[in-house]
């Protein structure tokens, strides 16, 4: 059965409108256009493409993998994809079109995850993030995430990427749950 999350509505910094996001699972149809914007604004500038179709679909099918979707109607406007072992979680991957940033998507998808985690039991959350992706970095920090270790040429030997992890048994006071 499908899994619908309402998001309370966002409004836009610099937007006259407000903007209603939904969190849902994602489908088998939702793979090729994930794979498609995880090229784009996660994968670009690689030579290889990681987060293929099949690969998504994969990921949507595996019993211990999430692969949740925001949307605005129907329209795709970002996703993540989250891995579940025993004790931990991993964040594979996690983008929101240039349109819709700073509007609370990614921080909605990031919650709905973290939640999921809590009650599979998963208390730990590690994620990698491109080392020149500043903007990340400091999203991934006020989501309580903090770097861990610094992994050379981890993207096809060509760039960096800086790991961050969190601990969801611990709450910060600034931080809703």
């Amino acid at each position: 059965s499908m899994f619908a999350a309402e998001m309370a509505v966002c409004s836009g910094r610099d937007k006259e409108w407000d903007v209603e996001i939904s969190l849902r699972l994602a489908s088998t149809a939702d793979a090729v256009p994930i794979a498609l914007m995880s090229r784009r604004l996660v994968e670009y500038g690689l030579p290889s493409w990681a987060w293929t179709p099949r690969r998504v679909v994969r990921q949507i099918r595996h019993c211990d993998s999430v692969v949740l979707t925001a949307r605005r109607a129907e329209d795709l406007v970002g996703f993540s994809i989250m891995y579940f072992s025993t004790d931990s979680a991993h964040l594979n991957l996690l983008a929101v079109e240039p349109a819709y940033r700073r509007l609370g998507v990614g921080r909605e998808m990031v919650r709905w995850l973290e939640k999921t985690a809590m009650t599979a039991g998963s208390f730990d959350v590690s994620l990698e993030v491109r080392a020149s992706n500043g903007a990340a970095v400091r999203f991934y920090r006020s989501l309580g995430y903090q770097e861990t270790t610094r992994m050379l040429g981890y993207y096809e030997r060509l760039e960096d990427a800086i790991r961050m992890a969190r601990d969801l048994r611990i709450v910060r006071i600034d931080q809703p749950l």
